[in-house]
């Protein structure tokens, strides 16, 4: 009996999770690798990364304050907005994760922790309480203005750079999406009354 307890043990730990592994990076943060099988070269590539990785950080920003303002939101227009900040967070999570890829792509490494995103943002840090429609709506347009104009900057260089698919994801997949969410909230700012009077 006590044999056979014994080698249960034995057949035990060899199949046990090794989950305490730790080990030095692979790639730091703010590298390319150098030799890639790439048109691009290294530098053309470290530079979108770090233009990337900024434009990055700030969409992770703008997603997640799209989530607080889903959740926060109150007054005549919740459900409205409810379900558009809701849309417009599982947009920016796609929009958020091409980005990420594109840097993977070019040989970087992609910002992923909520809390290296929010220390790289240039996107004013909303508080932890719950604010007026009006203002939930001025920080995303402000966001998002922000990022128009990343998009817009990145876009030329990565043109000059000759870096056609870096420039082909901010417009199509980056800027587009961020204008029209962008028209969409501004409309809910439009003074209109429900009901005109005769």
């Amino acid at each position: 009996m006590a044999v056979a307890i014994k080698k249960a043990n034995v057949a035990n730990e060899s199949i046990a999770p090794q989950w305490h592994a730790r080990a030095r990076e692979i790639q730091k943060f703010g590298t390319v690798i150098e030799d890639l099988p790439h048109a691009l070269g290294a530098d053309v590539r470290a530079d979108m990364v770090a233009r990337l990785n900024q434009l990055l950080a700030d969409s992770i920003v703008l997603r997640d304050m799209y989530k607080k303002h889903h959740w926060q939101v109150s007054g005549p227009t919740f459900y409205q907005l409810h379900l558009l900040f809701d849309k417009h967070f599982t947009e920016q999570v796609e929009i958020v994760d091409t980005i990420a890829e594109r840097i993977q792509m070019l040989g970087g490494v992609s910002v992923a922790m909520g809390g290296d995103a929010a220390e790289m943002t240039r996107i004013a840090r909303p508080p932890k309480g719950r604010e007026e429609v009006p203002v939930q709506l001025s920080r995303l347009l402000e966001a998002h203005k922000y990022l128009i104009k990343s998009c817009l900057e990145i876009s030329e260089a990565a043109d000059k750079a000759g870096d056609q698919g870096t420039n082909d994801l901010v417009v199509s997949d980056v800027l587009r999406p961020n204008e029209m969410q962008s028209w969409f909230l501004s409309e809910h700012l439009v003074e209109m009354p429900l009901i005109l009077s005769k």
